[in-house]
């Protein structure tokens, strides 16, 4: 079981970025919608959660909000901008609004009183980061104390030692921030505890074998588009079990100027792939005829879609499971 840990999105830009950022650091990373049960993160046994930043203000109607347990599970927590607002006010804090919304470069100035807040050991007492935010924390919750000021928020990073709980009002996770690799480092490996004992390699590995366990002798009928996520997942699929994988792509008529043509080739012939290769550009083309709206075309190619694949593939054979690769 490799150290993990889990990040909670609550809709920023660059939450996959922090992911990213970890898996750099050889620690598992997974993506989990802000939502999720308490019940499901403690199952998952994590070594620390991080909490994503987000467009909107805690103050917001309908603004998102992860179960307060999250808090007391007993494991670090990382608060990103939205993330480190929304831990403030459930913890006692005071969020405001700022008085102008702070978009790019901010100077941080690190706490200098001792202990060294733990985040920011080994970094300059001065930072060049990235901030985007509309609210500040004006008052950090009881036990915390302040990490980082700036010239525009009074604190632009807390921490409350004893509970493991910490908060940066800036992306650590962006090229903008200056040693914000060293930042995450410090989250992961000093605070954490993890080792750095996961690679891409090692993912490759424990998929292929997560793959055979759980097909068996069943075959899997996979949708192949040609773009990255599908390919990784027909490769790993094939990888594991070899012929029982049967590759659906379907020619929409949409594609670049021979680009169905390069992907047929390029499957069969270099990744060696058990491909079936549907032409149904005329169909698409035909529903697609006389249709304006954006919304309704992307509707009807959508529909097309699951009537080609699924005739197909009832043409084929009976499968037992359906392979799909696509993003969070």
């Amino acid at each position: 079981m490799h150290d993990k840990i889990l990040i909670l999105d609550f809709g920023s830009q660059y939450t996959q970025l922090i992911a990213r950022r970890l898996r750099e650091l050889s620690v598992y990373s997974e993506v989990l919608p802000f939502g999720t049960s308490i019940d499901r993160l403690r199952e998952a046994r994590p070594a620390g959660i991080i909490l994503s930043g987000g467009p909107k203000s805690v103050s917001d109607d309908g603004a998102p909000r992860c179960d307060p347990a999250v808090f007391d599970l007993g494991v670090p927590v990382l608060g990103v901008c939205y993330g480190m607002q929304l831990m403030t006010a459930v913890l006692g804090g005071q969020v405001s609004r700022s008085d102008r919304r702070e978009f790019g470069h901010a100077d941080v100035d690190v706490a200098s009183a001792a202990p060294m807040p733990r985040l920011f050991e080994g970094v300059p007492d001065r930072l060049r980061v990235w901030a985007s935010h509309g609210d500040c924390v004006s008052a950090v919750p009881p036990g915390f104390s302040i990490a980082a000021t700036s010239t525009s928020v009074p604190v632009a990073a807390m921490e409350h030692t004893t509970r493991r709980l910490f908060g940066l009002l800036f992306h650590p996770e962006v090229v903008h921030t200056a040693h914000g690799g060293q930042l995450l480092r410090n989250f992961a490996y000093g605070v954490c505890g993890c080792t750095g004992d996961w690679t891409i390699r090692s993912f490759v590995d424990e998929a292929t074998d997560r793959i055979r366990q759980q097909v068996g002798e069943g075959r899997v009928v996979c949708g192949l588009s040609g773009g990255v996520d599908s390919t990784v997942a027909a490769v790993l699929l094939h990888r594991a079990i070899g012929d029982q994988l049967t590759c659906i792509f379907v020619d929409n008529g949409l594609l670049r100027h021979e680009e169905a043509n390069q992907i047929n080739k390029r499957f069969r012939e270099k990744l060696q792939l058990p491909l079936d290769f549907v032409d149904a550009s005329d169909l698409f083309l035909d529903r697609l005829a006389g249709i304006i709206d954006p919304e309704q075309k992307r509707k009807i190619i959508g529909a097309t879609f699951i009537d080609v694949f699924e005739r197909r593939a009832n043409e084929i054979g009976t499968f037992e499971f359906l392979g799909q690769g696509t993003l969070y």
